[in-house]
């Protein structure tokens, strides 16, 4: 009883822990609850696992480049174009190992016909202006090569200059379109220029032009050369504090060909006349002409056009001025009573050439802003030239430069066309590649400065021994070594020695005090005279009291008055085997743009020069007594 009494007791103490603590646990389970709710369950669900595609081995070969896609639809656009420039292109190859040969008859014969395909492209054709460029791009390589062969061949070649690009059109008029004012009217509202641009019939008449066929190729041509010398340009203009459109001066006066010159002998790509390049520091000789120096002339340039405007106050003034002289558009300006372009082009009192002048260049100028408009956004310009400037202390040729810096003489040519005769004076600046100035100074050391101007320097190449090279340049191995200072070991390649042998051909070669040029002796015009001349007794004679020389048949009777004779510092020459007859008097050939040496040489009763190379010369005519 007593058992079953604590039994009893203990289940119930049991029951009522048990309630407790479920009554507990129920009040707190708000605490313990989850904040996120459980995921919720996917049902389940079968998925079909699909097999990957089979890939191609040729999957990606149909499919092109996107810029490739383009040049192939660009080129399918003018097949004519290119059938054209691959013609061209093969005679060019042709012609290029030929001239690699020493054929040059047979490499001029395909030069011509490369030139002769592109020439035959209609004007109408599209996509010709990559003709134009490519035309250019070949007749400038080809004339490259000419003179590089010409040089190491042949006797030193005379300096080559080109002719002016608008020579011809600057006194035309053209056409006026009545629909091209409202576009260009339009472009000017549109365009932020530092040179006032207006919109006048003479400029839209140009504008006409160089959108014709003849006209596009000059501007054109003159935008690929531009390449080459606009950043030099723009750097100076923006430094001289004058506006940056006056770039467009240069392709005017020379289409940016550095050794333009024009029929009034104005010279370089800035055009300028002898004495005006003086004023602004220009120096010429018979060595050297800083007028062809793109960079000084430029600077010059600049300077010069900053004080026409400072005089005149006004930039189509300053222009004209540029062109004609500041002395005439002074006068024009006294004549009228107008300091203002437009009323002296209405009024006819500036010379032809300048009143077109203006116009020329503000046409250029709005189609150079505007290139969409008038089809010259694919125009590729050249290479910007980059060069170094050395100071050479002697007499050096430029070949030896091009054999130091391993570039062809053209090439250095092209960067000096102020060096007129090969050789540079001393003192002279020298432009060479980038970044090869401190080596052409280091190298020219090992040469002595008085064989500068005629001694070689050879790089060395792979297998190449002092004996191999000895043979190849005709000299002695110990002449090399002596010149390179006694050098006994052998060469390595990339070294350079110095070889004590002269340039093909007769140089221009100086001396230290005055630069005396020894060349070949001048070809002599040979004159038919009535009685035989005196035996010469000695080279040097002096210069005949002179007279007045006619023909026989018109001359009239002689007064017996002679001109006082020539002082004999003046007086003396040179003389080859025959003196002069006393009574004949020298006179240079009248200066006739369309004269030629064939045409005047009859008209003088004169004979030609000698054949030779180049172009034959009327030097002087003598009439008889």
């Amino acid at each position: 009883m007593k058992l079953h009494r604590i039994l009893t007791t203990s289940i119930g103490s049991l029951a009522c822990g048990v309630l407790v603590g479920c009554s507990a646990t129920t009040k707190s389970g708000k605490f313990v609850t989850p904040f996120v709710a459980p995921a919720p369950r996917l049902p389940q669900s079968t998925y079909a696992i699909q097999e990957p595609p089979k890939v191609e081995p040729s999957f990606y070969q149909r499919e092109s480049p996107r810029l490739l896609a383009q040049a192939v639809q660009r080129a399918s656009e003018a097949p004519e174009i290119d059938y054209l420039s691959r013609q061209a292109e093969t005679h060019y190859s042709k012609g290029s190992v030929l001239m690699g040969k020493g054929e040059s008859a047979a490499a001029r014969a395909e030069f011509d016909k490369a030139i002769e395909t592109i020439s035959a492209a209609p004007a109408s054709l599209p996509g010709r202006e990559r003709l134009a460029a490519k035309y250019q791009k070949m007749v400038e390589d080809i004339y490259r090569m000419e003179v590089e062969v010409a040089a190491q061949s042949g006797p030193t070649p005379e300096p080559v200059f080109d002719k002016v690009p608008l020579e011809e059109a600057v006194d035309l008029t053209f056409p006026v379109e009545p629909a091209l004012k409202g576009k260009v009217r339009h472009q000017l509202r549109a365009t932020v220029s530092q040179l006032p641009l207006k919109m006048a019939d003479p400029v839209l008449s140009f504008i006409n032009f160089f959108q014709s066929p003849r006209g596009r190729d000059i501007l054109v041509s003159g935008f690929y050369r531009a390449g080459r010398y606009a950043p030099m340009i723009r750097r100076i203009l923006d430094e001289e504090g004058v506006p940056q459109e006056l770039i467009y001066l240069a392709q005017a006066e020379s289409g940016f060909l550095p050794r333009a010159v024009s029929y009034m002998s104005a010279t370089g790509m800035w055009q300028f006349i002898k004495d005006r390049g003086r004023e602004y520091g220009l120096n010429q000789s018979q060595f050297t002409d800083d007028r062809l120096d793109p960079e000084k002339a430029t600077r010059a340039a600049a300077r010069h056009l900053r004080d026409l405007y400072e005089e005149f106050g006004d930039w189509y003034l300053a222009i004209a001025a540029y062109n004609c002289g500041p002395l005439a558009v002074d006068r024009a300006v006294q004549r009228t009573g107008y300091a203002d372009f437009w009323e002296l082009y209405k009024r006819n009192v500036l010379p032809k050439e300048t009143a077109n002048y203006v116009p020329i260049i503000l046409a250029m100028t709005i189609m150079a802003k505007n290139p969409k408009d008038y089809g010259l956004e694919n125009v590729s310009a050249d290479k910007a030239m980059a060069y170094d400037s050395i100071k050479v202390s002697a007499n050096t040729h430029l070949a030896l430069v091009a054999d130091i810096v391993n570039r062809p003489l053209s090439e250095i040519r092209e960067l000096n066309p102020a060096v007129l005769r090969m050789v540079a004076p001393d003192g002279y600046t020298v432009h060479v590649p980038k970044g090869s100035g401190k080596q052409v100074l280091s190298a020219l050391e090992s040469v002595p400065s008085l064989r500068r101007a005629s001694w070689r320097m050879h790089r060395v190449n792979t297998q190449e021994t002092v004996a191999s090279i000895a043979k190849q340049y005709k000299i002695t191995e110990k002449s090399i070594s002596e010149a390179n200072s006694n050098t006994t070991s052998e060469p390595q390649a990339g070294d350079l020695l110095v070889i004590p042998v002269g340039y093909p051909g007769p140089e221009a070669v100086f001396t230290t005090a005055s630069y005396t040029r020894y060349a070949p002796a001048r070809r002599t015009t040979t004159i038919r005279r009535s009685t035989p001349a005196p035996a010469v007794k000695s080279r040097t004679y002096r210069k005949p009291a002179a007279t007045t020389a006619r023909p026989a048949s018109k001359a009239p009777v002689s007064t017996g008055a002679r001109k006082p004779a020539a002082p004999a510092a003046r007086a003396a020459t040179q003389v080859r085997k025959l003196a002069p007859a006393p009574a004949v008097k020298r006179r240079p050939a009248p200066a006739n743009r369309a004269g030629t040496a064939p045409k005047m040489a009859p008209r003088h009763r004169a004979s030609l020069p000698a054949s030779g190379s180049g172009k034959p010369t009327l030097v002087a005519v003598a009439l008889q007594r």
